[in-house]
């Protein structure tokens, strides 16, 4: 699981298609961790994994000697600080680079995985339709954030974090394998060469990188998890009405 990072116990509670564990995998990836991974049933949930989060119950959660830290977005961060001096920083020191990459954190949760999660746990055609909409639609915004981390001194930088991988990058990064299912899933081109441009060549040299083929799922395979997990909304669904 990457080389020994000699900072304590690192356990990490995941299911395998998440989206949001692979962000945590492709942190510790990145960083050269070692660590212990436990995959998760979270249709009968382990008691680790319910006392390790008691507030929301899901995956990832990475335990760091005996303590959780859940949510993905925190992990990456906290992964970043606690093993600050193993491997490449994820967050730029500059404060407004920082701040930045933040900014576009918060913009990717609110403005694109929050519609894109709805499409998967709706029923109806129109609103499924309208969350992919929304989906696609926010990734032309996004595509003017890739331009601005990454054109630092002067000319263009392969990824959000300038010549190497940055937080921005991971997060995004741990969800290619559903944006490249969601075009058999819903018809629709998350990322599209002709829409964003820039963000299309980043997907393609983003899973070339060693951490993604590492980690990334087989998109034939979340395909039919997803399909899966359609078919069991829309019979709780039909059952409920």
């Amino acid at each position: 699981m990457g080389r020994d990072g000699g900072d304590g116990e690192l356990k990490l509670l995941g299911l395998w298609a998440s989206p949001f564990v692979a962000r945590a995998k492709l942190a510790l990836q990145i960083k050269g961790l070692s660590y212990e991974y436990v995959e998760e049933d979270l249709g009968n949930k382990s008691e680790l994994l319910l006392s390790s989060n008691p507030v929301h119950k899901t995956v990832p959660v990475l335990i760091h000697n005996g303590t959780p830290v859940c949510e993905s977005t925190v992990i990456v961060q906290y992964i970043d600080d606690a093993f600050a001096g193993t491997g490449p920083s994820l967050l730029p020191a500059d404060p407004y680079q920082r701040a930045l990459a933040r900014f576009w954190a918060a913009y990717l949760e609110d403005k694109i995985v929050t519609p894109w999660r709805r499409f998967f746990m709706v029923k109806a055609d129109e609103e499924k339709a309208e969350a992919m909409r929304q989906t696609v639609a926010a990734m032309d915004a996004l595509e003017g954030g890739l331009k601005e981390c990454s054109s630092g001194g002067g000319g263009q930088s392969p990824f959000f974090g300038g010549d190497s991988v940055g937080y921005v990058d991971v997060l995004l990064g741990g969800m290619v394998s559903w944006v490249k299912a969601s075009e058999p899933l819903s018809g629709a081109k998350i990322i599209d060469a002709a829409r964003t441009p820039l963000l299309a060549a980043w997907m393609e040299r983003f899973c070339e990188l060693d951490a993604a083929k590492a980690v990334l799922q087989d998109v034939h395979e979340v395909v039919e998890y997803a399909r899966t997990v359609q078919a069991r909304v829309a019979a709780a669904t039909a059952s409920n009405q």
